[in-house]
């Protein structure tokens, strides 16, 4: 019969005690190490243009400042966002970028071929960076400034109105379809109308 020794290792322990001596020890720690997080800004695709929107396709644009004026589409810029033109002499609607989503395209197209847009790109519509970093009273105290549209602006919207308005003259009643608005009345149905 044999006995059992309190304190003693067996064979089991013995042979689990060699095989951790070869681990580091188990440190943690005190602070939590910070991994940084994958950032999808890399992997922006521009959204894919609707096949019923063309350059030259004129356009219902249905949201913002403008909403209800027919636009000429000039071209998809790589933001995916849509550049558009009234042209401003006919309906007051400048050199816009727009979003897809808030415009109707109709079956009517122009011409746009001989229009220059290839200078335009999202950077031209960007913002300057305002150089006084106002405080929270300078802000509230001021009078809201009026938008100053540069010189620069100003002539590219020439340059695409002249070209713009030549293809437009081209085509009969044109030029009073975009200065027309477009508007629903309670008996129009929308999802019938055919654009």
């Amino acid at each position: 019969m044999e006995h059992k020794v309190l304190g003693a290792t067996g064979p089991k322990k013995v042979v689990k005690a060699g095989a951790t001596e070869g681990k580091s020890a188990r440190f943690y720690p005190a602070d939590d190490v910070k991994v940084p997080k994958n950032s999808r800004k890399s992997k922006h695709n521009a959204p894919k243009i609707r096949a019923s929107i063309t350059p030259g396709t004129v356009l219902i644009l249905l949201a913002g400042r403008f909403r209800g004026k027919r636009v000429v589409c000039l071209k998809a810029l790589e933001s995916g966002l849509l550049l558009v033109s009234g042209p401003f002499k006919v309906n007051g609607v400048p050199l816009r970028r727009v979003n897809q989503a808030y415009v109707i395209a109709t079956s009517t197209s122009v011409d746009v071929s001989s229009v220059d847009v290839s200078s335009i790109t999202d950077a031209y519509f960007a913002r300057a960076k305002s150089s006084s970093d106002e405080g929270e009273e300078e802000f509230f105290a001021g009078e809201a400034k009026a938008a100053i549209v540069s010189d620069e602006r100003k002539a590219d919207q020439k340059k695409v109105d002249t070209a713009l308005l030549k293809a437009i003259e081209g085509v009969p009643m044109l030029k009073q379809y975009l200065g027309a608005r477009f508007s629903l009345s309670s008996s129009d149905k929308p999802h019938q109308m055919v654009f």
